[in-house]
């Protein structure tokens, strides 16, 4: 089985006297992509939270690696146009890094050019791209990525997560993607979750596609989702670990 990197038991999380999570059980593992995915006001903030530390539940336990580095991709950042920071600048935010390193980083999510560009003229796809060259920086174990695809075209997304996908492969990282919109990110992932204060269904996307209680949440099926599906060199146990494969890619 692959290191696991961040796993709740039995979470339950409520505010103001409302049950937010409810017996929660989530285990992410390195090298793994997995999909988040719920309606909004489902609990998928609440849970990254209690994953990463940030929240403490009412209920339940959390185990990570005491020493789990954890890079961070928002949905959306916000920069004042009249303020001059440039990519360069941006990727030492909030603490100095070498240039080498920053280059590196920049050249690994293929945007090696945008060294001296102003980070408020970037499109979404290009600040996608940037914001993960900085989550890597850190050498990250975990990648979390909130609704990475809500400012890319459909063209986009198909690139940007074929990058998710080399990232992960080339550092064996664990990859958490956090959405709403089931799309591309249900299919670029390797399990998916489906949340709605509780774990109503999990599994591969195609098998949460064509159950029951996906179809009752969200009206749809895998038939509706399969616009992307990425490649990767490993397979999954009885147990949803990730194995390494020896020849072939799959789905």
């Amino acid at each position: 089985m692959s290191e696991i990197l961040a796993q709740a038991v039995g979470i339950g999380v409520s505010f103001g006297g409302r049950s937010v999570l409810q017996d929660v059980d989530f285990t992410l593992r390195r090298g793994e992509i997995v999909s988040l995915i719920g309606p909004n006001g489902a609990g998928k903030s609440t849970l990254v939270k209690v994953l990463l530390g940030l929240q403490r539940p009412e209920r339940g336990r959390v185990v990570r690696p005491p020493d789990l580095k954890v890079g961070y991709v928002p949905q959306r950042l916000s920069v004042d146009p009249t303020l001059p920071l440039t990519v360069a600048g941006f990727l030492s935010l909030p603490r100095r890094r070498p240039e080498a390193e920053r280059r590196r980083s920049l050249a690994e999510v293929g945007v090696p050019q945008l060294w001296d560009a102003q980070v408020h003229a970037l499109s979404g796809g290009e600040l996608q791209r940037v914001m993960l060259a900085r989550a890597i920086l850190r050498g990250s174990d975990l990648l979390v990525l909130d609704e990475p695809a809500s400012s890319v075209d459909v063209a986009g997304q198909a690139e940007l997560f074929e990058l998710i996908g080399a990232v992960r492969n080339r550092r064996r990282c664990g990859v958490l993607l956090v959405s709403h919109d089931l799309h591309v990110v249900m299919a670029g992932a390797d399990r998916v979750v489906c949340l709605n204060g509780h774990v109503c269904c999990t599994g591969s996307p195609e098998a949460v596609g064509l159950d029951p209680a996906f179809a009752a949440l969200f009206g749809g099926s895998a038939s509706a989702l399969g616009i992307y599906h990425h490649r990767h060199d490993h397979h999954h146990d009885l147990g949803g670990g990730a194995e390494p494969q020896a020849t072939g890619t799959g789905g």
